[in-house]
C-alpha cells in the first residue's frame, strides 16, 4: 500500500503543479491514506464500527379509548430506539387520519371533539383508524392505532314540571323564579317550576276574544324589557274572526299576580285570509324593539302570493317600536317605525324586518348575542332554521321560490338567504314533518352551552347543534344534528307533540307539549 500511495502523489504533482496543499490532502485520502481503502464509512446515527442502524420500535399500545367531547391530548405515542437517536412522530395515514392532530413528540388529539351520538369515522362505528409513524431520521416504523370513542352521561336531566296545562304554547320567566304560561284557549297562568303548581287565579283570561279555529289561539307572549317596573306585556293571538291581533296589557297595580284586563290596547291587527300559517311568536330584541312573526296567510304553496310580496305583512318578521305612535289616526296601528327598518323609506311595508317565510311559528333570540333564530315550517319536503344576526334587516329567505335550500316554485335567486340548518320530511331519527323552533341554550347545564335546541312536532325527534358549526351563508344538514331523544328522556311522561320552548330568567329551558305537559332541563352536577 505504501508504493501505491507514493505513485498516486507523484501523478498528482505531474498533472498539476498548482494543486494546493488541501487538494493534495484530499487526493491522499481518496487513494487510501488510512492504509485501507476498502473500509466503509460508519453508518449515521451513532452506530459506528460498521454496525447497521436499528429502526425504532413502538412501545405504546395499538388501541385507545377516549370519552366523547374530549378536548386536547388523549394519547401519547412512545417508541424506543436501540441507537439512542432522537425520534419524531407523524401521521402516516389511516381511514380517519384527517380528523386527528399529532405533535412531533407523539401527542394525539382530535381536531374537533368527537361526538358519540354522531360518529365521524369512516365506518360510523365510533372506532377511528389512524396510522402513526416514528422516525429516527434514517429508519422508521408504523403503528396502526384504533381509537374508540365512548359515550358520556350528560350533566343534565329533564324533569316534568306539570301535566296540568291546557295546550301551552308560550312560556316566559319573571323575576322571582315563577313563569307565565300562555295557553291556546286565551288564558295566561302563573306556574311555580319548583312545585309544578299553578296559581289558583289566572294572571289574564282573554278567552272571550280568542278564536282557535285551525291553527289559531293565544300563540305568543312577551314581557316588555322594563316589565318589573312598568308591568307591561304583549300578546299575539287570533281573534274571533281569525285575524291576528297584537295587544298590550299592564299588570294590576294592586296585585303583581294579576293583569289588568281593562288595560288591553290593540296595537296591530293583520287580516288573515285562511285559518293556518299565523306565525305566532313575539318578543323584544336587545335593541328594545318588538319583533313579531307572521305566516304567509295559509293554504298550500302560498296561494295568496304573500311570501315574496314586500308590501304585505304576511310571511314576515316585523320590527316595531310600541313605545310611540306614528299612526295616531289608525286604530289598528299603535306603534312607530324604527328608522333603520329596511323599508322605512319606501319600497315595501315599513314594519318588515325580514320576509320570504312560510310559517315562522316559533322563534327566539340568543340572549348572549341578540341573534334571532327562526323555525320556519315547511311545505312538502324541508323544515328549516333561519338566522338573522343582530341588526341585519332586509333578509329574504326565499319562500315560496325556495323551500329550504331546494326550489319550490322557482326560479331560484342567489340573493336569497339560505337557512343555517334544514332536515327532510320522513320518519327517521333525523327527519320530521313540522319544525318547532327552539332556543340557543344559555342555562346552567354546561354540556348544552352554546347549542341550539329544537324539535319536530310530527316525528317527536329533538335535536341540537353547536353554534360553532354554523355559518350564516351555509346550511347544516341533519347529519350534523346531535340526536337528543335518549339524553332528554324525562323522569315522567314523554316528549311528544312538542309545540314550544321557553326560558326563565336564569336561562333554564322549558319544553311545552300540546297535550299539556311542561318539562324543564336541569343540571345534575355543578
Amino acid at each position: 500500500m505504501e508504493f501505491r500511495r507514493n505513485e498516486c502523489l507523484e501523478a498528482a504533482v505531474r498533472n498539476s503543479l498548482k494543486l494546493s496543499a488541501i487538494t493534495v490532502s484530499l487526493l491522499t485520502l481518496a487513494c487510501g491514506g488510512d492504509g485501507d481503502n476498502n473500509t466503509p464509512p460508519p453508518m449515521p446515527g451513532g452506530g459506528g464500527g460498521g454496525t447497521a442502524n436499528a429502526a425504532p420500535s413502538f412501545t405504546s399500545p395499538a388501541s385507545a379509548n377516549v370519552q366523547e367531547n374530549t378536548i386536547g391530548v388523549f394519547y401519547t405515542a412512545t417508541a424506543s430506539d436501540a441507537d439512542g437517536d432522537t425520534l419524531t412522530y407523524s401521521i402516516g395515514g389511516g381511514a380517519d387520519a384527517a380528523l386527528f392532530s399529532l405533535s412531533s413528540t407523539g401527542d394525539l388529539s382530535f381536531i374537533s371533539p368527537a361526538d358519540f351520538e354522531i360518529p365521524a369515522d369512516a365506518n360510523t362505528d365510533n372506532v377511528y383508524e389512524i396510522s402513526i409513524e416514528v422516525s429516527d431520521g434514517s429508519a422508521a416504523a408504523d403503528l396502526g392505532l384504533n381509537v374508540t370513542v365512548t359515550d358520556v352521561a350528560e350533566n343534565f336531566a329533564v324533569r316534568r314540571v306539570t301535566a296540568a296545562a291546557s295546550a301551552p304554547l308560550s312560556l316566559v320567566g319573571r323575576t322571582g323564579g315563577d313563569v307565565l304560561v300562555g295557553e291556546r284557549n286565551g288564558v295566561i297562568r302563573i306556574l311555580d317550576p319548583a312545585t309544578g303548581v299553578f296559581n289558583t287565579t289566572a294572571f289574564l283570561d282573554i278567552s272571550a276574544s280568542v278564536g282557535a279555529a285551525g291553527e289559531g289561539g293565544l300563540l305568543g307572549l312577551a314581557l316588555a324589557p322594563d316589565y318589573d317596573a312598568s308591568g307591561i306585556f304583549y300578546v299575539h293571538f287570533t281573534n274571533a274572526v281569525g285575524d291576528t291581533e297584537i295587544r298590550r296589557y299592564t299588570r294590576s297595580a294592586g296585585d303583581p299576580d294579576r293583569a289588568d284586563a281593562a288595560s288591553g290596547d290593540v296595537i296591530l291587527t293583520v287580516a288573515q285570509p285562511d285559518t293556518n300559517h299565523n306565525g305566532g311568536w313575539i318578543d323584544f330584541g336587545q335593541d328594545g324593539l318588538l319583533y313579531i312573526s307572521l305566516g304567509d296567510g295559509g293554504g298550500a304553496g302560498d296561494p295568496f302570493g304573500n311570501g315574496q310580496d314586500q308590501n304585505t305583512l304576511l310571511g314576515t318578521i316585523l320590527r316595531i317600536d310600541p313605545a310611540s305612535d306614528d299612526f295616531p289616526g289608525d286604530a289598528e296601528r299603535d306603534y312607530s317605525i324604527p328608522a333603520d327598518n329596511p323599508f322605512a323609506g319606501g319600497g315595501g311595508a315599513p314594519e318588515i324586518w325580514a320576509y320570504g317565510l312560510r310559517n315562522p311559528f316559533r322563534a327566539s333570540f340568543d340572549r348572549d348575542t341578540g341573534d334571532l333564530y327562526i323555525g320556519d315550517v315547511g311545505q312538502n319536503a324541508r323544515e328549516e332554521i333561519d338566522r338573522i344576526e343582530a341588526g341585519d334587516g332586509g333578509l329574504n329567505f326565499g319562500w315560496p321560490v325556495r323551500e329550504g335550500t331546494q326550489n319550490y316554485t322557482g326560479p331560484d335567486d342567489p340573493a336569497f338567504t339560505p337557512p343555517i340548518a334544514e332536515y327532510s320530511h320522513g320518519s327517521g331519527e333525523r327527519e320530521g314533518g313540522s319544525i318547532t323552533g327552539g332556543f340557543v341554550y344559555r342555562g346552567p347545564a354546561t354540556a348544552l352551552q352554546g347549542h341550539y335546541i329544537f324539535a319536530d312536532f310530527i316525528s317527536d325527534n329533538i335535536w341540537s347543534f353547536p353554534l360553532d358549526a354554523v355559518m350564516q351563508d351555509a346550511t347544516l344538514s341533519s347529519e350534523s344534528f346531535l340526536i337528543q331523544n335518549s339524553a332528554f328522556a324525562p323522569d315522567a311522561g314523554s316528549l311528544s307533540d312538542i309545540v314550544g320552548f321557553g326560558e326563565d330568567t336564569a336561562g333554564n329551558l322549558y319544553i311545552l307539549t300540546i297535550t299539556g305537559s311542561i318539562f324543564v332541563i336541569e343540571p345534575t352536577s355543578p
